[in-house]
């Protein structure tokens, strides 16, 4: 269980997770480049606005992902099931060419 310290957009506050202290550190990094990458690329500046932002770039870059990935699953299992087909086809082909010669 790691404690992340979290100092950001002039508000100070600690909490713990089930994840290591360095995963803490990276993710909270990470918030703090996009809340970095708004600030310098937005008029906004009220510290409530820029985080709501921010989360939802992250939520947005996260939909993405997941919709990229289930995506690929599927092409996964779409690919699986042709060779599993693939496979019945050979089989019942080379028992027709026995059952005819």
């Amino acid at each position: 269980m790691g404690i992340l310290k979290i100092d950001l957009l002039g508000t100070s506050f600690a909490i713990k997770a089930d994840e290591d202290d360095s995963y803490l550190q990276d993710i909270l990094a990470y918030y703090r480049k996009t809340v970095q990458q708004i600030s310098n690329e937005t008029t906004l500046s009220d510290p409530t606005q820029i985080s709501i932002v921010a989360g939802i770039m992250l939520c947005d870059e996260l939909y993405k992902e997941k919709t990229l990935l289930n995506k690929y699953k599927k092409s996964q299992n779409a690919q699986e099931l042709n060779d599993d087909v693939e496979q019945v086809t050979k089989k019942l082909i080379s028992a027709l060419d026995k059952a005819l010669y």
